[in-house]
């Protein structure tokens, strides 16, 4: 089966499964997954674009404007993909979607009128990466990390963590990667902020890059660190004390295993690393797909882990944190947003060794 007929195949069997007879997709990242990557966003912070899907058990319809249609049509090429396009004025008043689910139990990946909201099921879906989505994501993690190392090792004491935030856009935007989520702190901020906005002050010693790009509607997610000056002892245990959690994780997350199990995995690392409560402190990450995190990991989460998945795990420990995205492999994961050259912490767990980035010491 191609890629779109597997996805198409997988929605069918969500209909049966609920007793639908419709499917609505309205969010940026659905968009992208059905389409084997297309977009429809133009606002990038909108969770909703400028299309709707609809899929019954029998066609599969594309719902847009005149101002998108052209694009979606000749760029992502989506009526050559099979979608029926149901194109109206961009000032009509009449939604084609009244009328294509006039008298159909509707399902929808989130609250719509009448549909039974099917966010999580999809969200599961989506995490469920296809052979061709695995190449994607490995692209992807790889032209990610590029800007990454290219964007922290041009950071110099002075820049403010705008200054900073720029040049991470700058090297993915040049690699036709959307930095969607790009957070910077510096020196002080990193130990008080778990999720650091990007402010005028300016770097002394310390930064934190923290980047998740998007591309082909798939998202790669990473953190570094970069000092400037001898490494304090003290964040030098943090830092060691964090990648072995991170290896835990990484180590822990195979197929077969749930979610909730590998998590239990990472807390339990934390105690044995003296920092027993700092989990509490931030989320520790989850499945990757098209959302950073297409579900976050609980000790309660039942969804087993299959290969071919993308997880991407981020323990911290105030001051720390560990961050990469890893593609789940038959005999061993692969760390797809992995720099080449950057300084390693080795962490063997049960005679595997894995190797965890450090803090860039400048």
């Amino acid at each position: 089966m191609t890629e779109f007929s597997q996805k198409q195949e997988r929605i069918r069997q969500l209909l049966e499964q609920n007793r639908l007879d419709a499917l609505l997709l309205q969010r940026v990242s659905s968009f992208a997954w059905a389409t084997c990557g297309a977009a429809d966003y133009v606002n990038t912070a909108s969770t909703y674009g400028t299309a709707s899907l609809l899929i019954t058990k029998k066609q599969h319809y594309l719902i847009t404007n005149n101002i998108e249609a052209p694009r979606l049509e000749n760029e992502e090429k989506l009526k050559y993909q099979g979608w029926e396009f149901h194109v109206t004025p961009w000032h009509a008043e009449n939604n084609p979607l009244d009328t294509l689910t006039k008298g159909l139990k509707l399902g929808a990946d989130s609250l719509y009128p009448g549909a039974k909201d099917l966010s999580n099921e999809i969200a599961r879906l989506r995490a469920m990466l296809t052979p061709e989505e695995g190449v994607r994501m490995r692209v992807l993690g790889r032209l990610c990390a590029e800007a990454m190392d290219h964007a922290i090792r041009a950071v110099r004491p002075g820049w403010t963590e705008h200054q900073i935030a720029a040049h991470i856009s700058l090297e993915n935007r040049s690699r036709g990667v959307h930095p969607i989520v790009n957070l910077v702190a510096t020196d002080e901020r990193i130990s008080a902020f778990r999720h650091p906005l990007p402010t005028y002050k300016s770097l002394e010693r310390y930064a934190m890059l923290v980047v998740c790009g998007r591309r082909w509607g798939l998202v790669c997610s990473l953190s570094r660190l970069v000092h400037f000056g001898k490494l304090p002892d003290e964040l030098r245990r943090k830092a060691d004390a964090v990648a072995r959690v991170d290896a835990a994780y990484i180590h822990a997350t195979r197929p077969g295993r749930t979610v909730g199990q590998v998590l239990q995995y990472g807390l339990n690392a934390y105690s044995s690393v003296g920092f027993a409560d700092e989990w509490k402190l931030h989320h520790q990450g989850g499945a990757a797909g098209y959302e950073p995190r297409e579900f976050l990991a609980r000790i309660t989460s039942p969804e087993v882990i299959m290969m071919g998945q993308a997880y991407a795990w981020n323990p911290s420990i105030t001051g720390a944190k560990s961050e990469d995205t890893i593609q789940v492999g038959e005999d061993q994961n692969e760390v797809v947003t992995s720099i080449a050259g950057w300084p390693m912490i080795e962490v063997e767990i049960e005679g595997q060794t894995y190797a965890r980035p450090a803090i860039l010491e400048q």
